[in-house]
């Protein structure tokens, strides 16, 4: 490097008179190191050293006070409460039910944690207000659906509604279908024991939820045939009752049923609620055969949402799950169809020996009064049904009553399902004995696999 290098580098020039003056500044050697970092190598020199004075320095400035920026003072903390035991031991009932002020809330909690006498008696009055409230299930309120559903429509009606008579089967496979959702793999293998009553006796048959699910596409296939939709059978049954149907499904799958079913069992509710809709309601006089009897489609398809809901129950008692009943109008429709249902189910069990004759020994001609029978169903959903009981074609009359039933909405759907005894159905009963026994026993033949 030459001296007008180093000028221009260190900013010094050397005295020539001074033989002990060196080129550059004069600064101590340092010490030898491993590392060969320097101006431009691996380790630069630390800020605000001599060698780099274009960098600010690192002291932090003085920071201002609050009471200089103008905003408001932060408030400061409240004094504690300082209570007597007495006062502290009588806030433990307010503390309980949290009806406590935040300072009270502080100064009993920290009162607690020293005084062994009141934390056993504030654990004895939060477990008593926990009496109080009793829990409540998690499942959604099944009137949940329909309502937000009304809003909506109401907001924005459909192009092509869903008819009145569909919408309970609609309602009730979409929560079926939340239920089948929530259900782990193991659980689609749950046993599950269908029960229905065959003559005077009740009957069951062993399955798990997948067979649950199976049987219902099964016999939902009888209304998709109807419609011209597939069939859910590869292979037909010998006869087109809803239990060979099923016994031929169950048959002719190489395996048992898993939880795959449920995606053609999703899709064919899905496929009926739409063709219905688009059909109209007209259709709903449409004929569905069920094999021994036939059904109008508007009320096959109240039928397939009552054994969906009850089938979906089954399940939900397999899995230990929170099953509510349908909402109180779509209960109504399902409980009137069983209403209207009683008069032919009287009528077979008569032809079949199993009811008791008449007073009058002959069947009533059709469209005369005759004795009847007033069903009076309780609760959400329920309402009042005169049953003719000499005849279906007679006409019922109040001033030819002779009993009167009284019972649950949901405790009538289970005895037309098969699942409660006719003997421990009813509620009250008042009248025939003979004609309250053939009732009930109708109502429990109305059920079937």
């Amino acid at each position: 490097m030459t001296g007008t290098e180093a000028h221009d580098s260190y900013g010094e020039k050397p005295d020539p008179e001074d033989h002990n003056a060196q080129v550059g500044p004069q600064r101590a050697t340092p010490p030898p190191s491993d590392d060969t970092g320097g101006p431009s190598g691996p380790n630069p020199p630390p800020p605000n050293t001599p060698g780099t004075p274009d960098e600010p320095p690192r002291i932090p400035m003085p920071r201002a006070s609050v009471e200089d920026t103008g905003l408001p003072l932060p408030e400061p903390l409240p004094a504690p409460l300082f209570l007597e035991h007495r006062i502290l031991k009588s806030l433990l009932g307010a503390w309980a039910l949290a009806a406590c002020s935040p300072e009270e809330t502080t100064a009993v909690e920290d009162h607690l944690g020293t005084c062994g006498a009141c934390a056993d008696e504030a654990l004895r009055l939060r477990d008593a207000v926990g009496l109080l409230h009793p829990p409540e299930s998690l499942d959604l309120d099944p009137t949940l659906r329909t309502r937000v559903l009304e809003s909506c429509l109401d907001r924005r009606p459909p192009r092509i509604p869903v008819p009145e008579w569909a919408t309970p089967y609609d309602a009730e496979t979409a929560r079926l279908d939340a239920l089948l959702q929530d259900i782990g793999d193991a659980e689609w293998h749950a046993p599950v024991r269908l029960r229905w009553f065959e003559g005077d006796e009740q009957t069951s048959r062993r399955t798990t939820v997948a067979g649950v699910i199976a049987h219902l596409l099964t016999v939902d296939g009888l209304v998709a045939l109807t419609l011209g939709l597939d069939d859910p059978l590869e292979a037909p049954a010998e006869t087109p009752t809803p239990a060979a149907r099923t016994e031929a499904f169950w048959t002719t799958s190489h395996f048992p049923p898993t939880r795959s079913v449920r995606g053609p069992w999703r899709e064919q509710a899905h496929n009926l609620v739409r063709t219905v809709a688009f059909a109209g309601g007209g259709s709903g006089r449409l004929p569905v055969s069920y094999g021994a009897f036939e059904l109008p489609l508007r009320d096959s398809m109240l039928d397939r949402a009552f054994e969906t809901w009850v089938h979906a129950g089954d399940i939900a008692e397999a899995v230990d799950y929170p099953y509510e009943p349908p909402s109180p109008r779509h209960l109504h429709a399902m409980i009137d169809l069983g209403a209207r249902m009683l008069p032919t189910a009287l009528a077979a069990r008569r032809q079949a020996g199993l009811a008791t004759p008449g007073q009058t020994r002959h069947l009533v001609p059709a469209g005369t009064p005759g004795r009847s029978l007033r069903l009076e169903i309780e609760g959400l959903g329920g309402g009042e049904w005169l049953i003719p009981l000499d005849s279906p074609g007679a006409l019922p009359s109040p001033d030819h009553e002779v009993a009167h039933i009284a019972l649950d909405g949901v405790e009538f759907c289970q005895l037309a399902a098969g699942h409660v005894p006719p003997e421990e159905a009813a509620a009250g009963q008042l009248g025939d004995r003979e004609a309250i026994r053939d009732v009930l026993f109708a109502a429990a033949s109305l059920s079937r696999m």
